[in-house]
C-alpha cells in the first residue's frame, strides 16, 4: 500500500519507519526541508528510531523523506501526525488544517485519511472532513474514507514498544473503520476499535487527563506534607502496597513534554466553548503543576537562608534538564522555569544534562556544564530535577554541600527531598 505519513516528528517518524518495515511503500512528508533532508540522509533525530533503522528502510526504497508536496500524489492512505499546540489557552489546529488542504489536493476516490494528532472531540468531523472535501471536491464517506487513531507514543519507554502498545482505531463509518483497522492491524500487535471518532478523540484526552490530575494531587501533597513533617515518598510507597484501587504517582518539579501540559486543556477548552462550564479538575491540576517550579525555587531559597547564603550571586547547579527520565526531550520542561526564576532572583545558574548533546540548542538561559565532582562541590545548592541513569548519584551525594532532590534518589545530612 502507498502510504503517506504527514509530519515526521516523534509520532510520525516511528509510524512511517514501522509501516515501511512491514511492507508498505511510505512517503515521510514534513514541511521542514531541513528535517526532511536529515531523514533522507539517514540521520534520525527521534529517540525511538535509530539512524541504522532509518537507513535500512531508505536502502530498500520502502521509505522516502521529502518536503515536496508533489510526492504525495497517488497515496492510498495518509496519516496526519502534525503538532497541535495551545496558544494562550486556545487550541491551535492550523497545522491540521494546512496539512488537510495539502492532502486534499492529492486525494483520490477510495483513499483513506487518518488523523493521529491529539485534539478535542469533534476535530475529525468538524475540521478535517470539511477541509478535505473543499480541497478535493470529494465527499467523505462516499468518495473517500477517514478516521481518527490517537497516538500513544511514549519516548524511551522500554516496557511498552511502539508496536506492542494497543492501538485505538475509529472511522467515520463502518467501511472506514474496516480499512483503518486492517492497516494498523498489520503494524500493531493489538487494535482496539471504537464506535466513532469522537470516542477515540475523547479516550486520548482521558488517558492524559488521568495522569495530569494524579500527578497534580501528589505534587500538591508534596508542598504540604513537608510542613506536616511527613515523608510523602514513604507514604506513597506504603499506599502502593495495596494491590487494587491505587496507581502509584510520584512528585516532581513539574510536568513537561507535549502531552500532559497541553492535551487535557484541549478538553477543558472544548467543554467551556460548548457547555459554558469549567472542567474544574483539569483547571486546578494545571494550576498546581504550573506552580511546581515556584515551589522548587522557594525550597532552594529557604535552604540557602538556613545556611546564611543569600540567593543573590549564589551558585546553583541544576541536574537533569529534560522533562522525562533518560530522555533527550526539552519540550515544556519545568527546568526552564526553575532556571528562569532562579536567574531572576540573581543566582548564578548552571545546568548539566548528559543526555543533551554538546552544542544543542536548548533554549535555556543558563550555562551548560558537566556534572563533575568539582562542579558539584562548587555549587551552593544542587537541584536534582531529573535522575538520569548517566548521573553518578553517589558522587553527587558525596560532593554536594546541599542537594534538593526532586526524585527521592539521594540521602544524607546534606540532602532534602521535594
Amino acid at each position: 500500500m502507498r502510504v503517506v505519513v504527514a509530519g515526521q516528528g516523534y509520532v510520525g517518524l516511528p509510524l512511517a519507519v514501522r509501516a515501511a518495515e512491514v511492507g508498505h511503500r511510505v512517503v515521510g512528508y514534513d514541511v521542514d526541508p531541513d528535517r526532511a533532508g536529515r531523514l533522507a540522509a539517514g540521520d534520525s533525530y527521534v529517540e525511538d528510531v535509530s539512524s541504522s533503522r532509518l537507513r535500512a528502510v531508505l536502502a530498500t526504497g520502502a521509505y522516502t523523506a521529502t518536503a515536496d508536496a508533489a510526492a504525495l500524489a497517488g497515496f492510498e492512505i495518509a496519516v496526519i501526525t502534525v503538532p497541535t499546540p495551545l496558544r494562550d489557552g486556545v487550541p491551535d489546529l492550523a497545522c491540521i488544517e494546512s496539512c488537510a488542504r495539502t492532502l486534499g489536493g492529492h486525494l483520490r476516490p477510495g483513499a483513506v485519511v487518518v488523523l493521529e494528532s491529539t485534539s478535542y472531540p469533534g476535530t475529525t468531523e468538524e475540521l478535517l472532513l470539511p477541509v478535505l472535501e473543499e480541497a478535493s471536491g470529494l465527499k467523505a464517506g462516499v468518495d473517500f474514507l477517514a478516521g481518527f487513531s490517537p497516538e500513544r507514543i511514549a519516548p524511551g519507554n522500554k516496557r511498552w514498544s511502539f508496536e506492542g502498545t494497543p492501538k485505538l482505531v475509529s472511522g467515520i463509518d463502518s467501511a472506514s473503520l474496516d480499512v483503518i483497522k486492517g492497516f494498523y492491524g498489520g503494524i500493531f500487535q493489538t487494535t482496539v476499535p471504537v464506535s466513532g471518532t469522537r470516542v477515540a478523540e475523547l479516550a486520548k484526552l482521558i488517558e492524559n487527563t488521568f495522569r495530569l490530575v494524579n500527578i497534580s494531587m501528589v505534587n500538591e501533597l508534596a508542598t504540604l506534607t513537608d510542613r506536616l513533617g511527613v515523608n510523602i515518598w514513604e507514604a506513597i510507597d506504603a499506599a502502593a502496597t495495596k494491590p487494587f484501587g491505587f496507581t502509584r504517582f510520584t512528585p516532581g518539579p513539574g510536568i513537561g513534554g507535549h502531552c500532559l501540559p497541553i492535551d487535557p486543556l484541549f478538553l477543558s477548552w472544548k467543554i467551556r466553548q460548548e457547555l459554558g462550564v469549567p472542567f474544574r479538575f483539569v483547571e486546578l491540576a494545571d494550576d498546581v503543576n504550573r506552580h511546581m517550579p515556584d515551589y522548587v525555587v522557594r525550597r532552594v531559597v529557604e535552604a540557602l537562608d538556613k545556611r546564611s547564603t543569600p540567593i543573590v550571586k549564589s551558585r546553583i547547579l541544576l541536574l537533569g534538564l529534560t522533562y522525562k527520565f533518560n530522555a533527550t526531550d526539552l519540550r515544556n520542561s519545568p527546568s526552564a522555569r526553575v532556571a528562569e526564576l532562579l536567574i531572576g532572583l540573581g543566582a548564578d545558574v548552571r545546568g548539566a544534562d548528559p543526555n543533551i548533546p554538546d552544542g544543542a540548542d536548548t533554549e535555556l538561559a543558563l550555562q551548560r556544564v558537566d556534572a563533575t565532582p568539582e562542579e558539584v562541590a562548587a555549587a551552593d545548592a544542587v537541584v536534582l530535577l531529573m535522575d538520569h541513569t548517566r548521573f553518578d548519584l553517589t558522587m553527587i551525594q558525596e560532593s554536594a554541600r546541599y542537594v534538593l532532590d526532586c526524585r527521592n534518589r539521594l540521602s544524607g545530612a546534606n540532602v532534602e527531598v521535594l
